[in-house]
């Protein structure tokens, strides 16, 4: 498909909140590097979550001269709907998002493409079982949150937490139109991610979709200031989502 059409294939959505540091170390270059390489059309979609630093008009300063690159401005609301917002005004037929901070590096994307062509409609990164520099208290952490979210929901799935996933543009829109996060949650402060992941893969496999888990190279490299990390809340907060994922599927809101 020609760079010049103006459906891209691929569509980038980042989302972003306070990663000033993360923009000044280049990681946007390092995702525009990549994608000059490829062959398919493709466009970037940096979905700014009302941060509170400089990241906005850091963002807004790289796209004056890489022209595969949009900055959608949003009202503080945590990272689900940053993503959705960014994933709504997507072109592309193919759909990834990814972090900014790059843990993953989106040339990891060559090992998600494949499945697609072999029928597959969500294909998402996994970590594996052992996180390359996790600190034990998080590995302990994120041991026992899969042991239980496994038994709970998506027992297949090893890793439902790593931020590369992607999906066609049907399936990514009609999940996102389905999942009861955004109807439901309250006022966020801060980066609160919790586990919509795992809502998100939920009404995937709800919706009949085909889902691939495809290893992925990790490694921490967030130095981002403003995403203040609470391990343990985190943890509760993301056990809490599994219990009211739980509870909406047996009230069938997931069937309407």
């Amino acid at each position: 498909m020609s760079k010049q059409n103006k459906k891209s294939y691929l569509s980038v959505v980042i989302p972003c909140y306070n990663e000033e540091k993360n923009l000044k170390r280049g990681v946007l270059g390092e995702v525009e590097d990549f994608l000059a390489r490829q062959s398919y059309a493709s466009e970037v979609l940096i979905s700014d979550d009302g941060s509170t630093d400089e990241s906005l008009k850091l963002a807004q300063s790289f796209i004056k001269t890489h022209q595969r690159f949009r900055v959608l401005e949003n009202p503080h609301a945590g990272k689900p709907f940053a993503v959705k917002s960014g994933v709504l005004f997507t072109r592309g037929e193919i759909i990834l998002f990814t972090d900014m901070d790059q843990s993953t590096p989106v040339s990891e994307l060559d090992k998600l493409l494949p499945p697609f062509q072999q029928g597959f409609q969500v294909v998402v990164g996994s970590r594996g079982k052992e996180r390359k520099d996790f600190p034990w208290y998080r590995q302990l952490l994120s041991w026992g949150f899969r042991l239980v979210r496994r038994a709970a929901l998506l027992s297949d799935i090893v890793d439902t937490q790593c931020g590369f996933k992607a999906f066609t543009s049907e399936a990514g829109k009609k999940i996102f139109a389905r999942m009861q996060i955004f109807q439901e949650a309250t006022q966020t402060k801060g980066w609160k991610v919790g586990a919509w992941d795992v809502e998100l893969l939920f009404v995937a496999n709800k919706l009949g979709f085909k889902i691939k888990e495809v290893p992925v190279l990790w490694q921490d490299r967030d130095i981002a200031e403003g995403k203040k990390k609470d391990f343990l809340k985190e943890s509760r907060e993301m056990l809490t989502e599994i219990a009211r994922v739980k509870l909406n599927d047996w009230r069938g809101k997931y069937d309407k």
